[in-house]
């Protein structure tokens, strides 16, 4: 820390933003003569409010108090070391930048989770690890960019080119995936800071930080370059309101601190493509070494059959599944036993009495609403039959047909188990099974179309994305649909991720939506008050009246200031979700 000791023109005062969910006003406080030694912008401190001791951050050091000497309160204690200043000052940009009412949760996500008295001195390699990545070292020249890999090709090269310019900082989408890759670079000689457990050997200096997307918020004494694995991954962005991303907050962090940055995706965003890329575009490996990265994608046309009457154990499925020397994993999105149902007498789509939305049938046998939760016996409201047909079966469902049709025992995967799956060479689950099965010989998706037409903007990216984890689970990756030239499944099958760049930014840019315009959803109760208090010349709002909102603007910057001006109500559950990644 600074020794301030010395100086006769010390700062006497500090500036305190606390540690209080809810608080979002900084207060003076004085700096006790035995604690200047260790007080400096970043440091937390405990300090005295409303007759109780809390902790906070020092977000300034002051000569002079903004209220009377005589008022200011000392600070009680210093805690340990802090978010730089120039994390702060990173705070206060992302603040408006996720239109967030307070710096603390990005001053919060900076800190250290133990209390960090004392830094490590520097430990750093002599010399470079190896092997590395021409392209990566080339990019880092460049002053950063996107790098295109194909979904099989291992990205510690890349990183350790960049290790080579000096300490780096690496994210990564997954807890396993960054203890793996730090694991990794230890044995290829890389000292490493696990972060957030390693935060003070990150403030102390190593030659490599590595995390999940917090990593961005970090310390990473002497940084010389960032590396963002899977840009595309929406684990990146966080998902709790302010929503912020780590490939946004490490894009500016490197600007600020004038490093390059490189974003490594099989299939790079379009935000990464327009924002990030440069002129040039993304920096991808020659056509045939790209399609020798990516799976065999086998599509199976269902356009000639009757979606109504087929199931979604096709020919093709049975095949593979009947077949004892693979191990299969069938993917479809809709837990449960049905969500989509339709009487067969009558041929209505059944609906919920209370709500009119689609109902499904639970697991006990009743009809149950997702939307309001109206539970009743299984009997159609139009005839009164008892017989449905599952227009969009669940898991469970399928589970049953398949373990018919293979005549072995299936498996299924939800995102709601907490026990590791059983072993088995066949499993059936949602898309969370792609993160918790171990490598498989084919990943069937069964009911693509719902994922590449879904109502939301970033389906194509979100649905190509899917692939790109299944085609790392897997040497062969199955999809049935009644749409084969739907540009998603040309571009898996072409190894060609172009293909969806164009038609996103054609479309995009054509509705304003991200990155050629910003967006937000403001929903919950009294989120209508805050809606009002818009000024409509810089945004534009709509939505469905039910305390669902969508505001648009121009940039991200007339977005944020323009939602941080409202007042929101005392009590009120407003969220604010900036770039949503489901609308």
């Amino acid at each position: 820390m600074t020794d301030w000791s010395s100086d006769p023109d010390r700062p006497r005062f500090a500036r305190v933003l606390p540690d209080v969910t809810g608080l979002d006003k900084p207060f003076d406080y004085s700096i006790p003569d035995d604690l200047h030694d260790s007080v400096q912008v970043g440091t937390i401190v405990r300090v005295e409010l409303h007759g109780r001791r809390i902790g906070g951050w020092v977000i300034e050091l002051l000569d002079t108090p903004s209220i009377d000497e005589a008022g200011v309160k000392p600070i009680a204690k210093v805690t340990g070391h802090g978010p730089s200043a120039e994390l702060i000052d990173l705070a206060d940009w992302a603040h408006v930048r996720w239109a967030a009412r307070r710096t603390r949760p990005f001053l919060v996500a900076a800190s250290p989770k133990r209390a960090v008295r004392a830094l490590p001195l520097p430990h750093r390699r002599a010399q470079s690890p190896s092997p590395s990545s021409p392209a990566t070292t080339a990019l880092l020249q460049a002053g950063g960019g996107v790098l295109r890999l194909p979904p099989r090709s291992d990205v510690l090269p890349s990183i350790l080119s960049a290790i080579a310019t000096g300490s780096t900082l690496v994210v990564l989408p997954t807890h396993s995936d960054a203890v793996l890759m730090a694991s990794r670079l230890r044995r290829a000689g890389a000292t490493v800071a696990l972060v957030p457990d390693d935060w003070a050997m990150a403030a102390g200096g190593v030659d490599v930080v590595v995390g999940t997307r917090s990593a961005a918020w970090m310390p990473c004494a002497e940084m010389a370059a960032a590396i963002v694995v899977d840009e595309h991954d929406e684990a990146l962005q966080e998902e709790r309101s302010p929503t912020w991303h780590a490939r946004d907050v490490v894009a500016e962090r490197c600007r600020r601190a004038g490093v390059p940055a490189v974003f490594i995706s099989p299939v790079p965003t379009l935000v990464a493509v327009e924002e990030l890329a440069g002129p040039a575009g993304p920096v991808h490996p020659s056509a045939e070494r790209e399609r020798h990265g990516w799976p065999q994608v086998q599509i199976v046309d269902r356009t000639d059959e009757d979606p109504w009457k087929k199931s979604l154990v096709t020919s093709e499925l049975i095949e593979r599944i009947r077949d004892p020397l693979q191990r299969v994993l069938c993917i479809s999105n809709t837990t449960g036993r049905a969500r989509v149902l339709a009487c067969r007498s009558c041929k209505a789509l059944v609906r919920c009495e209370t709500c009119d939305a689609a109902v499904g049938l639970a697991d006990d046998g009743r009809l149950a609403c997702r939307r309001c939760g109206t539970v009743r016996p299984p009997v159609c409201q139009e005839c009164g039959a008892g017989a449905f047909a599952n227009l969009r079966p669940g898991v469970t469902r399928i589970g049953e047909e398949l373990e018919a049709a293979a005549n072995r025992r299936v498996v299924v995967v939800t995102g709601k188990d907490e026990e590791p799956p059983a072993r088995s060479d066949l499993y059936v689950g949602t898309e969370a099974a792609l993160y918790r099965v171990s490598p498989v010989d084919v990943v069937a998706f069964l009911e693509f179309d719902s994922e590449m037409l879904a109502p939301r903007f970033r389906a194509s990216e979100q649905a190509l994305a899917l692939l790109v984890r299944a085609g790392r689970l897997a040497p062969v990756v199955m999809v049935q649909t009644f749409n084969p030239d739907h540009e998603v499944l040309h571009a898996a099958v072409r190894a060609e991720p172009q293909i969806v760049i164009d038609a996103e930014r054609e479309r995009r840019s054509m509705l304003g939506l991200p990155p050629y315009g910003s967006l937000a959803s403001v929903t919950g109760a009294f989120s209508d008050e805050v809606v009002a208090q818009l000024d409509r010349e810089s945004v534009q709002v709509g939505g469905d009246g039910d305390d669902r909102y969508l505001v648009r603007a121009a940039d991200w910057t007339t977005l944020g200031k323009a939602i941080n001006a409202t007042t929101r109500p005392p009590g009120s559950r407003v969220r604010v979700a900036v770039d949503p990644p489901r609308v």
